[in-house]
């Protein structure tokens, strides 16, 4: 047996190669809602991490492997790759189909999953847009995923919107750049594998009978052509109009996409031909990482990143470094600290943390002043958190609990 990773954890030497995955022990498994899949799927937890296991060919576990690699080098919202493991045989020495091992996704759900709960009209909005976007981002990249479904997405909550994160990347391609005709493809295929998973759903009766197949597959598409076009358009501008520029921007910084640099080139009639060069969402989640050492999504870094700069104004400190130390200390970890120990599962600290601060503005509605800090946390505690489902997968039920 050979195993392939550039970090090995060597608690996956324990696990049982020489069974086939399918017979694997029930007491080795983790229960986590997943897609539907061609391949052997099973979720293993090894030192409180949750990892997939896949078994597949090897050419494709080891493509796959490289693909998801690749991704990560480009802070691609996607699973990130552990392990190729190769060269399995049985007890009895037939051989076994490689696998390959991805890092679960805490807090994330399958959009299958979701589809087949009871959805409002503004969740499936929000979800739409995350799906996408996490489209244009990736043809933005150069990559062609030829796969797109509701099985192969996971999605994660965003400060009140969803992120979306690519799962399977086996029928996949890295390029420098799409053409037009690749773009179009990667889009139909996506469309008609979400219009084939809705209409699955809609046989099982798990699909809301509000929610069309068609129409939910047609809107992923037209979403995705309308910011396609927001990012990619030559805009003719007056050369004295460099609030249109701006304003352009701003748009696309709503969208979650940031601007690297603007190219402008001068047409005949003196006006700019004005193109952005978007890069993937990220500026927040950076600089609140470089502020804080917080890992956050990208809505929930702009949060966050606004409660601490109005810490900073409050508190008249000039620098910034000294102001994040500060406000982590004193005000994001108190918070994440209040939450009693069998709550901790409902909600992640970033996102919990954006809820309270929301909390603590809806209450200052309420009663015409500020309430502070720490009786919106013990109002968020007691009345919002405690009914909550959780967010995070109980690790510790039966393979084959819903």
């Amino acid at each position: 047996m050979r195993i392939t990773s550039a970090l090995v954890d060597p608690a996956l030497l324990d696990l049982p190669w020489s069974t086939p995955l399918k017979q694997w022990p029930a007491d080795q498994l983790v229960a986590l809602p997943r897609g539907i899949s061609r391949h052997v799927v099973r979720f293993v937890r090894l030192a409180g991490t949750v990892y997939a296991v896949k078994e597949t060919g090897e050419r494709v576990a080891e493509r796959e492997y490289g693909l998801l690699r690749s991704l990560e080098r480009l802070d691609f919202p996607a699973v990130r790759a552990v392990a190729v493991v190769d060269g399995r045989h049985t007890d009895d020495g037939e051989p076994l189909d490689p696998v390959l091992v991805t890092r679960h996704l805490q807090f994330s759900l399958p959009y299958r999953a979701v589809f087949s709960r009871t959805l409002r009209p503004e969740t499936m909005e929000r979800l739409l847009d995350a799906l996408a976007a996490l489209i244009v981002r990736m043809h933005l990249t150069g990559f062609f995923w030829g796969d797109c479904s509701l099985s192969n997405t996971l999605f994660r909550r965003d400060a009140g919107a969803f992120a979306a994160y690519l799962v399977d990347a086996e029928t996949s391609a890295l390029h420098r750049s799409l053409s037009n005709g690749q773009r179009n493809e990667d889009v139909e295929l996506a469309r008609l594998n979400i219009f084939g998973e809705a209409l699955d759903l809609q046989a099982a009766g798990l699909l809301h009978e509000s929610i069309d197949p068609e129409q939910v597959s047609s809107e992923v598409v037209q979403r995705y052509e309308r910011l396609w076009h927001e990012i990619t358009y030559e805009q003719a501008v007056e050369r004295s109009a460099r609030h249109d520029i701006e304003g352009r921007i701003r748009r696309l910084n709503e969208l979650g996409f940031d601007v690297a640099e603007v190219a402008m080139s001068l047409v005949d009639d003196g006006r700019y031909l004005v193109r952005p060069k978007v890069v993937d969402a990220g500026h927040h989640c950076r600089r609140l990482m470089r502020l804080t050492g917080l890992d956050a999504e990208n809505n929930q870094a702009r949060r966050l990143l606004n409660d601490l700069d109005t810490y900073r104004a409050e508190s008249d400190l000039t620098d910034e470094q000294q102001a994040a130390h500060r406000w982590l200390t004193e005000v994001f970890e108190p918070v994440v600290r209040a939450v009693p120990a069998h709550l901790r599962q409902k909600l992640e600290p970033a996102e919990l943390f954006t809820q309270v601060v929301e909390h603590r503005w809806r209450l200052a509605e309420a009663a015409g002043r500020d309430v502070g800090l720490a009786a919106a946390v013990q109002s968020f505690l007691a009345d919002v958190l405690v009914h909550r489902p959780d967010e995070q997968a109980v690790l510790g039920a039966e393979p084959g609990e819903r």
